[in-house]
């Protein structure tokens, strides 16, 4: 399934726009809905991993196109067969992450692949893994 291809604009917190520097205001910025296309109405995109809070992450979530509210959400606690990591949080409306394709990351992997093969490792199958050579992580 393709990535949702919905994106907000993310406004700077109130306290980093009173903290910035006279003529430095932080500019906004965008974000893209990590969910799988066809999920419910509410977009979903992760800002950062809240490290003191072990297993959850801040999440921007919005609907449409209003105004997005940071949430903190626990991560997903499914596992792929090779033993990774949904990137999603817990109960989120779409498949979980390994099903769901980036079409830009996919567009791009391809184009670099045939501009500089020796960059990507290519599979038994012939299929292009999109990582470069070196030892296996697994």
């Amino acid at each position: 399934m393709n990535q949702c291809t919905a994106v907000a604009l993310l406004p700077p917190p109130d306290h980093l726009v009173a903290l910035a520097a006279p003529g430095h205001r932080p500019e906004a910025g965008y974000v893209l809905c990590e969910l799988g296309e066809e999920h419910d109405d509410q977009h979903a995109a992760m800002l950062w991993d809240e490290g003191g809070r072990p297993g959850s992450a801040v999440w921007v979530r919005w609907k449409g196109s209003g105004l997005g509210r940071l949430t903190s959400l626990p991560w997903c606690p499914a596992l792929d067969p090779r033993n990774e990591a949904c990137e999603l949080f817990t109960a989120h409306p779409s498949p979980h992450s390994w099903d769901v394709t980036d079409p830009t990351h996919t567009a791009i992997t391809h184009h670099l692949t045939q501009q500089h093969p020796r960059l990507f490792h290519q599979s038994r199958d012939g299929s292009e893994s999109g990582r470069a050579p070196g030892p296996d992580p697994a």
